[in-house]
């Protein structure tokens, strides 16, 4: 019920179902109130001819919730970043909206003049834990509510090399051109590349090739 077919013409037989109402999830009107509707279609052409086909359409539920996020992402290895505002939009609710948190991560967030941060102690690492589920309430003096479920995603950020190790760090005497040792670092990126330089007193007497420290 409440189906309407339109633009049938020519030998092409093509056409749109579309409902004469939008439907609503939460309120369907067809007999069984499953949001499972049932329309036939009947076709004719200008000879008398007709044929007729029984459609099924469901109605799906969709985030109609009039809270809004304005950022899902922030970055990583920023103490107390902002993720996003936060807004509602829809005229029933007063401007005096009150917003609460929830959920598996809901104590690493605060909401802070209507903004989604971190908490001023805590820092994200992207390499340790990169999605954050929280859930959102916002309610007014005049009891409205609404909350949604957001998956917040961390952003990926160049790390620092942590550290420098070398295989050994003793070479026998008169030998030109002798290797130390070989260079390794320490970095969370893997698919980082490294290149090394060369300080201090003695630096002038040695060189890297190839991450291998030797002398010149």
């Amino acid at each position: 019920g409440g189906c309407v077919v339109v633009g049938v013409n020519g030998f092409e037989e093509t056409g749109v179902l579309s409902f004469n109402t939008a439907p609503y999830y939460e309120n369907p009107v067809e007999s069984d109130q499953n949001n499972i509707y049932s329309v036939q279609v009947t076709v004719s052409d200008s000879n008398g001819g007709t044929t007729s086909q029984t459609y099924v359409v469901t109605v799906n539920d969709v985030d109609d919730s009039p809270l809004r996020l304005s950022s899902t992402s922030f970055a990583e290895n920023a103490t107390g970043t902002v993720v996003g505002g936060l807004s509602i939009d829809d005229s029933d609710f007063t401007a005096n909206v009150t917003y609460t948190l929830s959920g598996v991560d809901a104590a690493s967030f605060e909401v802070i003049n209507d903004q989604l941060k971190l908490k001023s102690s805590v820092s994200a690492d992207f390499e340790t834990k990169n999605t954050y589920s929280i859930t959102i309430t916002a309610t007014d003096d005049s009891n409205h509510e609404t909350s949604v479920t957001y998956s917040l995603q961390v952003a990926d950020a160049n790390d620092n090399p942590t550290a420098i190790s070398l295989s050994a760090n003793s070479i026998d005497e008169n030998t030109t051109g002798m290797a130390v040792g070989i260079l390794t670092t320490s970095d969370v990126d893997p698919g980082d590349s490294h290149t090394y330089s060369l300080s201090g007193n003695d630096a002038a007497s040695f060189e890297v090739v190839n991450g291998e420290l030797k002398l010149k």
